[in-house]
């Protein structure tokens, strides 16, 4: 198989770990920053260059696309997949994922539990809108954050206010959403890859903190997903269409609910604290699509 791994910069763990991967299979390997491909459309044909040459032969592409590249990375994606290239994360899967507030209207539809979410546009909303939610602790986030970035734990409605009121003067777009106490600032990050949960953790937030990132100072240990929490994670992945995703729980009165749904998960803490080679996992699961894709007689890129 000849694999494309998009990434911006081919030293980081994750990237490192799937090209070690797709080469102790066998597979020839190739990273490309998507911001460097470039792409002609016609009518009934896609063509990709990559600096000054055009990228062909391609099987498969596992998608590495950062959030502050999302736009144009999903672009190349997608010029990948018209060009016949099997992918175990379509573009508009990761579109899907990347959107919190387009995730959670999906993830609710087909009765994934979550936080309480809240959504408003109008100014003159606000109080009625923080009151649809019910009373502090409020949780704010942006609506395309990641890592922990641009999430915000307000206590008091007057803070509640405050912080809204501001985002909104910077035209920023967030969800607001109820603060579930009984997770006690912990999380089980499950790693999802075909239709199982290879590996998970749990992460602690620090001392003072409340989120569990672990690019926000939160610890980690190796977990095994109850039965439940797996079967959560397997189908909010499904109902955004990743095939490789990291989906975030927090444990509640009610069950297990879905935080976040990552398209582009990291490999480095996980692998580490579970011991599992989920680099390979997923080289695996991409090569058996793209020999399924050619079996079934859809084309492969030229």
């Amino acid at each position: 198989m000849k694999l494309a791994i998009l990434s911006r910069n081919p030293r980081l763990y994750s990237t490192r770990r799937l090209v070690e991967a797709g080469r102790q299979r066998g597979h020839v390997v190739r990273v490309l920053d998507p911001l460097r491909c470039y792409m002609r459309i016609d009518a009934g044909r896609f063509d990709l260059r990559y600096k000054g040459r055009t990228l062909s032969g391609f099987d498969a592409v596992i998608p590495r696309i950062g959030a502050s590249v999302t736009r144009y990375g999903t672009a190349v994606l997608r010029q990948f997949e018209l060009m016949g290239c099997h992918t175990p994360n379509p573009s508009d899967a990761i579109l899907r994922a990347r959107d919190k507030l387009r995730a959670h209207q999906l993830l609710a539809a087909h009765g994934i539990d979550l936080p309480a979410t809240v959504f408003g546009d109008n100014p003159d909303d606000t109080a009625d809108l923080l009151a649809l939610l019910g009373a502090p602790p409020h949780v704010i986030k942006l609506n395309e954050g990641s890592q922990g970035a641009g999430v915000m734990l307000t206590e008091k409605l007057s803070a509640s206010q405050s912080v809204v009121e501001a985002l909104r003067g910077l035209y920023a777009s967030f969800v607001v959403q109820e603060f579930v106490e009984e997770a006690q600032g912990a999380d089980l990050r499950c790693f999802v890859v075909g239709e199982r949960v290879v590996a998970a953790m749990r992460r602690q937030a620090p001392e003072g903190d409340f989120r569990s990132n672990l690019h926000r100072g939160g610890q980690a240990a190796a977990a095994t997903a109850t039965a439940e929490q797996a079967a959560v994670a397997v189908r909010a992945a499904a109902t955004l269409g990743l095939a490789v995703a990291g989906v975030d729980l927090i444990g509640s009165a009610r069950g297990p609910l879905v935080l976040e749904v990552n398209s582009t998960p990291g490999l480095e803490g996980i692998e580490q604290v579970s011991g599992v080679d989920i680099a390979g996992a997923i080289v695996e699961l991409v090569a058996c699509g793209a020999v399924n894709r050619k079996h079934s007689g859809r084309r492969a890129a030229p």
